[in-house]
C-alpha cells in the first residue's frame, strides 16, 4: 500500500487525493481583449452623469448643509463675541488703571 492509497475501507485524506492529482501546467494567462466600442463608456456620458449626480445632492442635501452651516456660524460668532467683549473689558479696566496710577503720580 503507497502513502497515495488508503487502506480497504479507509476514507483518504485531503493530501492523499491531492497528490493522487495530476500535476498540470498552468494555462498561459491570455492578454486581456480589447475594448470594444460597445463596452466603453462614453467620457461624455460620464460626465453629464457626475453633473446630474451632483445637482441631485446638492438638491437634496443643500438645505440640511445650509442649515448646519448656519448653526455652526451662529455658535463661532456667538463665541468670538464673548471673546471680544471680555478683551475689550480688559483693555479698559488696564487703561483706567494705568490713567489713575499716573494721576497719583503727578
Amino acid at each position: 500500500m503507497s502513502v497515495a492509497e488508503p487502506a480497504d475501507g479507509d476514507v483518504p485524506v485531503l493530501t492523499q487525493v491531492f497528490e493522487d492529482l495530476p500535476v498540470e501546467a498552468p494555462a498561459p494567462a491570455a492578454p486581456p481583449a480589447p475594448a470594444t466600442p460597445a463596452t466603453q463608456l462614453d467620457q461624455d456620458a460620464l460626465d453629464a452623469l457626475a453633473d446630474q449626480l451632483e445637482r441631485g445632492l446638492l438638491e437634496r442635501l443643500g438645505p440640511e448643509i445650509d442649515r448646519a452651516t448656519a448653526r455652526a456660524l451662529n455658535g463661532v460668532r456667538a463665541e468670538l463675541t464673548v471673546s471680544v467683549m471680555q478683551i475689550v473689558r480688559e483693555s479698559v479696566t488696564a487703561a483706567v488703571a494705568q490713567a489713575l496710577r499716573g494721576q497719583k503720580k503727578g
